[in-house]
Formats: C-alpha cells, structure tokens, sequence
C-alpha cells in the first residue's frame, strides 16, 4: 500500500501503539451481529450499515458512557429507529455482545509478528473490563495498555495520548519512537498527525462506503503509512528488520 516517502523507516520504531476496537476487533461486526440475532428472534431482519448509522449516531452523543457500556442505551434508539423490540434483555445482550467481539481474522498472527520487532502499547477507547476479554483473545500481546478507565478520558483527546508519550519518557523513549497504528481517521489519525507522531492507517473498511460505526472526520488525514490489513503492516515490519 502507499507509503509516504518521508516517514521514518519502520525498522527505526521502537514501540507500536494500536487503537484495538476496529482495528483489531471487529466492534462493527458484533453490533450486526447481535442486532441480526435479535431481529431473527423478533422474526424481522435488519440492513448492516443501516444499524451501523442509527448506532453512530447514538454512540458520540454528550454525556454518553464508555464503551460497551453504552451499547444499552445505544441500542434503545437503535430499536426505535428500526422498530426492533426494545427490552432490557436485549440491551444487555448487545453490551455482552460487544464485549465478546472478536479478533479479525489477520489480527492474532499479525500482533505476535509485530511483537517481535516492537514494544505494543494499546490505546483503547474500551473500558478495561472489555479490553481483557479483548486482549485475551489476542494473545496477550501487548507490553502496556490504556483504556478509559486509566485515562479518564476518550481519544482523540490529546490528554490520552498525552498519558502515553509520559509513560514512554519514563522508560527512555519518546513519541517520535512511536508508531501510532489505527482504522480511525477521527480518533487516531488526525490527532496523531497533530501531535507530531508518525502513524499507519489501517484501512478496515476499505471494500465499504461511508464510516460504519466510526465517526466521520471533520477533515482527511493522509496518513504517513496506509494498509487495508494489518497483516500488510506485519509484512512491512519483516521485510524491514530483515
């Protein structure tokens, strides 16, 4: 995929940090997926990216709780805008859903690539009890970890990046030995590039039209390395500590 011919080689990188859901997890695919069940046992069907719209919508409202807790309310105005029965049952089946997401398929053997070349910081907009299930699922890969239980806040606040550029001083390290890696343009791309971090956009939805269940930036951010599986960053990170 395309790379900017200026970015620093990637064999000069001392850690790599991952947005996890939607880069790593498929958050969009255990939304679907649990909205299909529900629909199926309610004898009614629903449209994907439809679903994904309605839970964008909801998901980035003020005041709105950290994922997947807020998948409860999320889905009490999903069901209303598609006539799906609304009950606490199925709120709390959607949260239990998304809380057991599931890798994509490249992401597992791609991670324990990269492990052997990079110290994996994870930078997730999950609460911490997800992101075990998360990480569990992953293999265990990552060397240190921040959810929104340990920043007190979401990306692409510049204050949870903030927290991991400090945790990196005190091991020796700086933003400038961080790959910042992510299929978000609105809450890793854009503000990585603002905070002056090299970044690899990880282009998930790449087949698809529109943002799915990730809010649409305010403005494009070409990103310093681009590829439609993390698999291809693996193959990258190979071929350049060889």
């Amino acid at each position: 995929m395309a790379t900017d011919t200026a970015a620093k080689p990637l064999d000069r990188f001392a850690y790599v940090s991952f947005d996890v859901v939607g880069t790593l997890i498929d958050f969009e695919g255990a939304i679907t997926g649990g909205l299909a069940k529900i629909a199926a046992d309610a004898g009614m069907t629903v449209d994907a990216e439809q679903a994904l719209t309605h839970y964008r919508a909801a998901r980035y409202e003020d005041g709105a709780a950290r994922f997947p807790d807020d998948l409860g309310r999320c889905y009490g105005r999903i069901a209303a805008a598609l006539g799906l029965p609304d009950t606490p049952a199925n709120r709390q089946f959607m949260i239990d859903a998304v809380g057991e997401a599931k890798p994509f398929p490249d992401s597992v053997e791609a991670m324990a690539r990269l492990k052997t070349h990079y110290r994996l910081i994870a930078m997730t907009n999950a609460r911490r009890w997800a992101f075990e299930k998360y990480e569990q699922k992953l293999g265990n890969p990552f060397w240190a970890s921040f959810t929104t239980d340990d920043t007190g806040t979401e990306k692409p606040d510049p204050a949870f990046f903030h927290q991991v550029f400090d945790f990196v001083a005190q091991q020796g390290g700086t933003k400038d030995d961080i790959l910042h890696t992510a299929q978000s343009q609105h809450h890793d791309i854009g503000i990585s590039r603002e905070l002056g971090m090299t970044n690899a956009w990880i282009q998930r939805r790449h087949a698809q039209d529109g943002y799915g269940g990730t809010i649409e930036p305010a403005a494009f951010t070409k990103p310093d390395y681009h590829y439609h599986a993390l698999a291809e960053l693996a193959d990258a990170a190979d071929e350049a500590f060889k």
